[in-house]
């Protein structure tokens, strides 16, 4: 079992933590001084499909150097606002084929990514794959 908190420090501001014991700054307030809990969910939502890719591409022996997640997110304009759509930008930088990162990808999106599971319920996860040689 996942445990988590968060703990109001002043203003709009909390600390939250998990099982894993590592503390973050939140701030739902205007004036930000930590990332909003709707920031943090496409950050999870980027690094549990990274985790997906790299292991996958980790699997298939693809020569990666690198791989960078971004995400565009939109949001309902009625309350509660959730996300709606979704785009997902995956950078791989190395010597890879088209195939085997578009195999990654959808697997983590249709099967492995447990947060774009639970995103799914409101938006459309969509994506664009560039491929970067160093």
């Amino acid at each position: 079992m996942i445990t988590a908190s968060a703990i109001w420090t002043d203003i709009d501001r909390f600390i939250g933590q998990a099982s894993s014991g590592h503390a973050i700054v939140v701030d739902a307030g205007e004036k930000k001084t930590g990332s909003s809990p709707v920031e943090l969910v496409l950050i999870g939502l980027c690094a549990c499909t990274a985790y997906d890719v790299v292991n996958i591409l980790r699997k298939k022996r693809e020569e990666f150097t690198a791989i960078e997640v971004f995400a565009e997110g939109e949001r309902a304009t009625g309350q509660p606002t959730v996300y709606t759509a979704i785009k997902l930008i995956y950078k791989v930088t190395g010597k890879v084929s088209r195939e085997a990162v578009e195999s990654a990808v959808r697997l983590s999106e249709e099967k492995y990514c447990s947060v774009a599971a639970m995103l799914n319920k409101t938006a459309k996860i969509t994506y664009d794959i560039e491929l970067l040689e160093k």
